[in-house]
Order: C-alpha cells, then structure tokens, then sequence
C-alpha cells in the first residue's frame, strides 16, 4: 500500500464523521430553507430550476441582498463571495445600477420591439473596450457561443470545433471530464475534445486537420477555465493554439464571459492574444441577463442581415433596453479601467496570501485577479493546471464551515469578488481558512 493510500484510508473515518457533523448542524442551522425546498420539490424536477445552485441536503435560499452581502430565509447574513459566478460585479444594491434601472423604466419603458439609440451607445463602448470591429447582443453566455460558432462555420464553410477538457461554454456546451456533456448541442462527429488544457495531455495538431465540412471551423477556448475551477490558460499556450488555429485556416474564437473582468480590455489584452472572435456575458449585463459577441468585421458580417444569405439572429429580448441602459451604466461609470484594475489588485493579493497559508495541505488556491476558486487534491498541488481530481468530502466540509462563519460561497469552490467589499471581510476570510485548516490539520496534511 502506498504512502498516499494508507493516508488516505486513517483519515476516511474522522473526515467521514466531521462531515456528517456538519451536515447536523447545517440542517439546525437552517430549518425555513429545508422547508422551502420540500415545498418547490412540488413544481419543480428536484426543486430545482437552475442545476448550479444544487445542493445536498438542500440549498440555502437567499431572501435579500445589499451592497456585498445576502440575507438568508433563515436569518444568517452572509459575506458574498460567490458574485453570482462573476455576473454579480457589483453587488445587490449598487447605487448607480439602481439609477439606470428607474431611468429605463420612467423614461423609456419596456419591450419596445424596435431597436434604440442607446443600443449604439452601448456597442460602441464595447468595440472600443474590447477591441472588436463589431458587435452583436444575445440573452447569454451560452447563446454568444452558439452564434460564434455559427458564424465561424457560416464563414470557413467547415463543420467541425475543437474545444478542451474542462471548458465550458454553457449549458449546453459543457466539457467536463474531456468528455461532451450528455446535453450538449453538437454531440457527434463535429465536435471534438482535446484532453489538453494548457498542453498538459493530447496535442491540438493532429485535431486540425480536414478538409471541406470535415476541416475545423474554430478553435473555442477560455482563457482561463471558469467552471473547472479558475485555471488560468498559461499565455506560451493559448499563443500556440492561436498560431495553430490561424495556421489551419480556423478561427480563434476566445470565451470571455468571464475573463473579460480581469483587466480593462480582458484577459486578451492581458495576455496580448488577437482573437478572430469574443464571447461575453455574465457582469457586462449589469445584473441583467446578456450576451455578446463579436470580432472581426469579415466574420461578424455573416450575420449582416442586409445580405440575402446571412444568418439569422432573433432574439425577443437581445436589446432589451433593461440590459442595454443597465449594462453601459455598469461598464462606462462604475467598472472603469482604473476601478477594474484595483479590484483585480486586491484580488491577486487575496490569492497569493491564500496560497502561502496553504502550503504543505491538500488545499490550494487557483485563479487570477477577482476570480479564484478553491481545490483539495491529495497529492497537494500547489498549482493547478488542468482539471484534477478533487476530494469531494474535504469540498463539502469547507463550503458548510465557511457558510458557519457568514461567508457564501460556491460548493465546487469558485470565488468571485464583488465591488465594494470591505478588505476587512476579504481579511477575515483568510483567518477563517487558517481555522480550518488548524482545525482539521490531520485531515488536510499531506
């Protein structure tokens, strides 16, 4: 029996019974969220509408928000670190966002089926953040891929898209495991993985190749792995990929739907990467959903509907004037490059704090800038690179001791942090952690 087997095994049976302890008192600790979720087993499949949010023996369920924090149905106010997956930028109660919501709805209204001046507005400043030609609204994340991919099959006449391991792109276009997700969209020969982020594991040359429909119409990649756990894309790599893609005549179509939050113009100008096309959503709705995409002017034309053979792109609510008036207010007068760049700032500074707490344990910190997420991996690693093999029991047992000590968080580990909040609460974050893994040091020690 190896060393990490037999430690393993001594400590199965106390983490076993440290989990079981805090499953009790999270029940205790939460009887109204219990019942609320008995009641929505009723009319919901699971109780559920939103499979992320899950949770075993039941979710939490939030009755308010203010400022950096949320309000349980059962009382407990919470420090918000879950920043709605990186869509929750600023926060539940942000002044400014408030405005731009009552100046909608006063003075323009809802759902006028026609387009509006201020939707100009809003695509110019994300041409001239993000460094697009031209850009186009969807309702999401997920649908900003689609339509990305559409226009890159629609512009190269190929069929097929390479994507990587670990990524997500939406709900339905998952690839967890390096395997595609049993609801996904292009499950057949079209779609290819490659089990290799950051180029740990299969090569990308040989899934290039083709010719015609069976040619590779993009390269689809986040730059850094959002849902996997915030692994950031090593820079030597994704320029590689880009050479790559640009070399076999496929488009580089790079996902920021989160990323575009950790520097002014995105983890593409941090990186110094040229994409043929972006992908967005998530925060740039201000709170609101959205979606967006964009690029080139050649590719993005395909959807030019002044041409008898572009795409079609229908949506009821793609410029929505809610999302419109509400997502530029967010990105033109509250995350300005100087707010982003402090933001990311503190957020570096959690991490790298964070990562020297935990040295020597089975738990790490990954991420960049505002976005990280935690990982136990009994081998200790100290960087994560690709997606490992977590100890699910050690996940769970920190997500209900932290929500003890009145902070949110995601159960798979994902932090993301929101404007506003006091370095005083991101402080005793740190100490909270240091508890933990004092109080369970025979459990975490490698």
């Amino acid at each position: 029996m190896s060393s990490s087997t037999s430690s393993t095994s001594s400590t199965q049976a106390p983490l076993t019974a440290a989990l079981q302890a805090a499953t009790t008192r999270f029940t205790t600790r939460n009887p109204r969220s219990a019942a609320l979720h008995a009641s929505a087993l009723s009319s919901m499949p699971g109780g559920n509408t939103r499979t992320t949010l899950h949770t075993s023996p039941f979710p939490v369920y939030m009755k308010s928000g203010s400022h950096h924090t949320v309000t349980s149905e059962d009382g407990h106010v919470y420090t918000d670190l879950v920043g709605e997956f990186t869509a929750g930028l600023y926060g539940h109660s942000h002044p400014v966002i408030q405005q731009a919501i009552a100046e909608c709805v006063g003075s323009v209204g809802l759902n006028l089926g026609a387009q509006t001046a201020h939707e100009i507005t809003y695509a110019r400043d994300l041409c001239a953040r993000f460094g697009l030609e031209r850009v186009r609204f969807a309702n999401s994340g997920t649908e900003a891929n689609l339509h990305a991919l559409a226009a890159a099959r629609a512009f190269t006449g190929r069929r097929r898209v390479v994507v990587f391991g670990g990524g997500y792109h939406g709900a339905v276009l998952g690839f967890a495991g390096g395997k595609v997700g049993r609801n996904n969209v292009d499950r057949g020969e079209f779609t290819v993985v490659v089990d290799g982020y950051n180029g740990e594991g299969d090569g990308i040359e040989g899934w290039l190749e083709g010719e015609g429909e069976e040619g590779v119409a993009a390269v689809l990649v986040e730059g850094m792995q959002g849902a996997a756990g915030a692994i950031p894309g090593r820079r030597e790599w994704l320029l590689e990929v880009l050479e790559a893609a640009k070399k076999a005549g496929a488009l580089f179509i790079l996902d920021e739907v989160m990323t575009s939050r950790l520097s002014p113009g995105g983890i593409a100008e941090l990186y110094g990467l040229t994409p043929d096309l972006k992908t967005f959503g998530k925060w740039l709705g201000g709170g609101l959903a959205f979606g967006g995409f964009g690029g080139r002017e050649d590719v993005m034309s395909t959807f030019d509907p002044r041409s008898p053979n572009a795409l079609s792109h229908g949506g009821t609510f793609n410029n929505n004037t809610l999302a419109m008036y509400v997502g530029h207010a967010g990105l033109s007068k509250i995350y300005t490059p100087e707010a982003c760049v402090q933001l990311n700032r503190m957020g570096d500074a959690l991490r790298e704090r964070l990562q020297e707490l935990t040295k020597g344990t089975k738990l790490c910190f990954s991420g960049m800038g505002s976005l990280l997420a935690s990982h136990f991996t009994e081998e200790g690693l100290e960087e994560i690179v690709r997606e490992v093999p977590e100890n699910a029991q050690l996940k769970d047992l920190f997500w209900y001791e932290m929500m003890e000590e009145e902070f949110w968080v995601v159960r798979r580990g994902n932090i993301s942090l929101i404007l506003g909040t006091p370095q005083e609460e991101l402080d005793r974050f740190v100490d909270a952690v240091k508890a933990f893994l004092e109080r369970h040091v025979e459990l975490v020690k490698v």
